[in-house]
């Protein structure tokens, strides 16, 4: 099934949130929805309510190939999430060097996991290049790049609309096309955000899935360590998220109808149905 990475030029411009709120969207919606976090900061698992102190996951394990359907976890809203897990400075060096040295690694758990006709894959990327990227970017079907309602969205919209923040040359070429776009933190109160969100929103024009209101439901949702439609389904925030969700579903193939039969042959049959 498909592969949604979401990606960002820079950090701190709500990326997590959203691919964990977009996520949760696509969950309601009727897709069975695997959340996967490739970046180190490891917070893709505080939305989805796993505890401070469990600092267990996927990539962590990654140098010791783990079996990843060992590590899923299944959360209260019926996502499937695959925590980053906890690690160091010198460890994540040496994870960026493993994956350049045997993209592998990940690609193959990676294949795994899209080799199910069921499951949608929501993939929290790092901000910038990186390796991880450099593994998912071939495997995703759209790469959804957050951009925050900022002076600096501007200034940087060359860059990030040619995709040359997704690495080097051939990066960029093969996988630039793919990009779309979706703006953070909108406050059309302010005049400064709502004239960067009409300077991005005129440029990217079809390219701009949504945007999402600056909305205190959303800094509230995750210091309960919710997601928004759960702690404020009626806010502007969560509508935007819904939208959001609904053009990403206009971009992916349609959910198969696949037999029980069939469908017990995948990976993931057991989580799929509940079974562990």
């Amino acid at each position: 099934m498909p592969l949604i990475a979401f990606v960002s030029p820079k950090g701190g411009v709500g990326k997590t949130t959203l691919a964990a709120n977009v996520a949760d969207a696509l969950r309601r919606g009727g897709r069975a929805v695997l959340a996967l976090d490739l970046d180190p900061q490891n917070a893709l698992r505080l939305h989805f309510g796993v505890p401070l102190h469990d600092t267990g996951g996927f990539m962590a394990e990654l140098p010791r190939r783990p079996d990843w359907r060992a590590l899923v976890r299944r959360t209260a809203p019926d996502v499937l999430l695959l925590p980053h897990g906890a690690i160091e400075l010198r460890a994540a060096l040496e994870q960026a060097l493993l994956l350049e040295r045997e993209p592998a690694t990940l690609a193959t758990p990676l294949r795994e996991m899209l080799s199910d006709p069921k499951l949608l894959v929501v993939a929290d990327l790092p901000p910038g290049p990186s390796q991880a990227l450099a593994v998912a970017a071939p495997l995703a079907t759209v790469i959804v790049t957050v951009l925050q309602s900022e002076a600096i969205s501007t200034a940087m919209l060359a860059e990030v609309e040619s995709g040359r923040f997704l690495g080097g040359g051939t990066m960029a070429a093969l996988f630039g096309g793919r990009l779309q776009f979706v703006l953070n933190g909108v406050d059309l109160r302010a005049r400064l955000s709502r004239s960067a969100a009409e300077v991005v929103a005129r440029h990217l024009g079809p390219r701009l899935l949504g945007a999402v209101s600056r909305d205190e439901a959303v800094a509230e949702a995750l210091s309960e360590m919710r997601l928004v439609q759960d702690m404020a389904p009626a806010s502007a925030a969560a509508g935007d998220l819904r939208h959001v969700a609904r053009a990403i579903e206009m971009l992916l193939p349609a959910m198969p109808e696949v037999a029980p039969a069939a469908s017990a042959a995948g990976p993931l049959p057991g989580l799929l149905r509940g079974g562990w």
